[in-house]
Formats: structure tokens, C-alpha cells, sequence
């Protein structure tokens, strides 16, 4: 059904969900549904997701959700104005990754696909104070590598590079 699945990423987002809001929980994953709602439903969460709205155009949509956290894994980077979403989140939890910036590799841009892009790809201090400016306090992060099965320099880098920022913050009071 899907395409193969990036295990370490996903073994690695579930331990930290599981960590900071143990299930049962009802988290809004913004976002279309996709393999890792599945995988956070099979471990005892009620997963809502955004339908495929804009959210640069249309953040309030996320309003409608009353959950115990809000859950975006890689959508922040396809944002123009990821601050305009982040103040919107109504719930007292975020738990998030983005893609960091590498420095030996150009953002991430689909030449088929006009929605799978990246126009951000952070620095961890940068999407730090994203969160810190739109009233969330950070309390744990983890990064990860992102190795590939192939032969030359960028995927020997990959190994020992992190390439995802994971975030958990609360917002303040």
C-alpha cells in the first residue's frame, strides 16, 4: 500500500510520543492522514487530521479541534508562514519534527510535486525561537540521522549527521 516506510523515523517519533503523552490521547496530526496516523492508532491514540487545507491560507481551520495535543511531523518546512499556524494551536501540547538544515545539501524540492517542498529547512536555535515567539515552552528535543543505503560522500555524511529536529513543548501559561 505505501511506499517503504523510513523505520527509524517513525521508531524513533513513536518512542518520544509515547514518552511525553502516553495513550490513551486524542491528538490532531496536522496534516492528510498518512502511515504514521495508522501507526499512532495502533499504539492506543485517537488521531484526527487537517484534510489538506492550506494552513498558510486558511491556520484558524485548526481551531476546530479540542485534543490533548496537536502532532506535526514534517509539515512546518512546507509552511511560508509556519507562525501563523503555531499561534493558533489550541491545545496545551506539541509534539513535532522538522527537517534540519544540512549543510551540504540544497533544501528539498519535488520537481513533480508543487506541495512536496521544503521552503524552510531549520537550524535547531531557529526553530527554537519559532516556538519560544508564538508562546511555546520547549521541554525536550532529540535529533536524528537519517542514513541511506547508497555509495558517496553525502550518504556517508547522512550517517553522522542529524537530519531531524524532534520537539516537545507545552504552551506557556
Amino acid at each position: 500500500m505505501y511506499k517503504k516506510l523510513p523505520k527509524k523515523r517513525y521508531t524513533e517519533t513513536l518512542n518520544l510520543l509515547k514518552r511525553v503523552l502516553p495513550a490513551p490521547a486524542t491528538i490532531l496530526d496536522l496534516g492528510v492522514r498518512n502511515p504514521f496516523s495508522e501507526i499512532m492508532e495502533q499504539n492506543g491514540y485517537t488521531v484526527f487530521n487537517t484534510n489538506g487545507e492550506d494552513l498558510d491560507v486558511l491556520p484558524e481551520i485548526i481551531k476546530e479541534y479540542k485534543v490533548d495535543a496537536v502532532t506535526s511531523f514534517e509539515i512546518f518546512e512546507h509552511l511560508l508562514a509556519p507562525f501563523n499556524v503555531l499561534q493558533q494551536i489550541q491545545s496545551e501540547k506539541l509534539i513535532t519534527t522538522v527537517p534540519l538544515k544540512l549543510w551540504f545539501s540544497s533544501a528539498y524540492r519535488s520537481k513533480t510535486d508543487m506541495w512536496d517542498r521544503h521552503y524552510h529547512e531549520f537550524e535547531d536555535w531557529q526553530f527554537d525561537w519559532l516556538l519560544e515567539k508564538t508562546g511555546w515552552e520547549i521541554k525536550e528535543t532529540e535529533k536524528w540521522t537519517n542514513p541511506v543505503n547508497k555509495i558517496g560522500i553525502r550518504p556517508i555524511l547522512r550517517k553522522f549527521t542529524p537530519r531531524y529536529y524532534a520537539v516537545y513543548a507545552e504552551r506557556k501559561k
